[in-house]
């Protein structure tokens, strides 16, 4: 089972920048991709975007597009979602996840709260 901790959250302003980290443990050989979403209060789970971890190909929605870039370290097995150009709609809890060939999101996170303030 790959177990996975995320770490870099906090509150910042509008228009700030912050970086988060996901670091997975276990069997990492069996990861496909690693992906990011995010739940505002009171809202769905929004899939942020993704990592294809053997070729690096990236992938994102387009709310965040241009604006957040996903990259990995492979030899530390994690998982990095920099985050530029802040806006208070980016308030969440931001979650890491695998996954698998089949498209599941097979391991999660526990999470990480974002906030920013306007």
């Amino acid at each position: 089972q790959v177990h996975l901790v995320e770490s870099g959250g906090g509150l910042v302003q509008a228009g700030d920048s912050l970086r988060l980290s996901c670091a997975a443990s276990g069997p990492t050989f069996s990861i496909y991709a690693m992906v990011w979403f995010r739940q505002a209060p009171g809202k769905e789970r929004e899939f942020v975007g993704g990592i294809r971890w053997s070729v690096g190909i990236t992938y994102y929605a387009d709310s965040v597009t241009g604006r957040f870039t996903i990259s990995r370290d492979i030899a530390e097995n994690t998982v990095y979602l920099e985050m530029d150009s802040l806006e208070p709609e980016d308030t969440a809890v931001y979650y890491c996840s695998v996954e698998s060939v089949g498209g599941h999101y097979d391991y999660w996170g526990q999470g990480i709260q974002v906030t920013v303030s306007s």
